[in-house]
């Protein structure tokens, strides 16, 4: 059933998947085969294919495509979300890239998977959990494209960019800032009360526990000449009127 990499033979999950698709239940069709539910789930849900089985590679490091290959602001969007609320799993099989987004945000959901797609993926789930929705997609190439991954919490290592990563956000400025925001960041109305007056201003908010990626966020906001202040040490804010009539042009609602 298995061959020298420990892989599933193929004509076994293809028989797994018809009789799923033929009506079985994923756990009786585990309980048919012998195998475990998580495999069997992975196989009719997930269905990540081998790399040997793609005619192309989508990956444009590997291809030794030109930095982005008009995927650019795709690309700093993407990353901006897997800076700010996304995980890559690299210990299993195939590499899963998942990108933790609220229910509260059903257009970032969507626009979330629009990215996954336009960067790398031939195929993108939505996990849906209680408060969240999983953007989820297998690829032996994700750790090419987002060479930040690694073991631990993000704020406890070293986050930095590679050479040809700062080659894209340094031409996408504000499509790096929309990811940050829509992951980690909002855009509030603040009230300020001074003697009888109250005032009522719009103001955005990164908050973000690495030092490192809190920097690319300022150097971003730098680059497009965008005032900010840390109002604590794991959050910056975008007050003034000017500010955030200049950052929305960049990041935009996220719902």
């Amino acid at each position: 059933m298995f061959d020298d990499c420990g892989m599933h033979d193929l004509r076994l999950r293809a028989q797994a998947r018809s009789q799923f698709l033929a009506g079985s239940s994923i756990a009786q069709v585990a309980r048919q085969f012998g195998l475990p539910y998580p495999t069997v789930w992975h196989w009719c849900n997930d269905r990540p294919e081998p790399a040997r089985m793609h005619s192309s590679v989508r990956c444009f490091r590997c291809d030794h495509r030109p930095v982005g290959a008009g995927l650019g602001a795709a690309y700093a969007y993407l990353l901006g979300l897997y800076l700010g609320d996304g995980h890559l799993v690299t210990s299993a099989r195939v590499p899963v890239l998942r990108i933790y987004c609220s229910t509260a945000w059903p257009r970032l959901i969507d626009v979330g998977e629009a990215a996954i797609r336009e960067v790398l993926a031939r195929s993108v789930q939505r996990v849906v959990k209680q408060g969240c929705t999983v953007l989820q997609s297998y690829s032996s190439h994700w750790p090419c494209l987002l060479p930040q991954h690694g073991p631990g919490k993000k704020h406890e290592r070293s986050i930095a960019l590679a050479g040809w990563q700062h080659t894209i956000v340094g031409r996408h400025h504000g499509d790096l800032l929309r990811g940050l925001f829509h992951s980690d960041g909002c855009r509030v109305t603040n009230s300020v009360r001074k003697g009888r007056k109250t005032y009522v201003y719009p103001r955005y908010m990164f908050t973000n526990e690495s030092t490192d990626i809190m920097a690319l966020c300022q150097t971003s906001l730098d680059a497009l000449g965008i005032p900010w202040r840390m109002n604590r040490p794991n959050s910056l804010s975008v007050a003034r009127r000017d500010a955030v009539t200049a950052l929305d042009q960049h990041v935009g609602p996220k719902g």
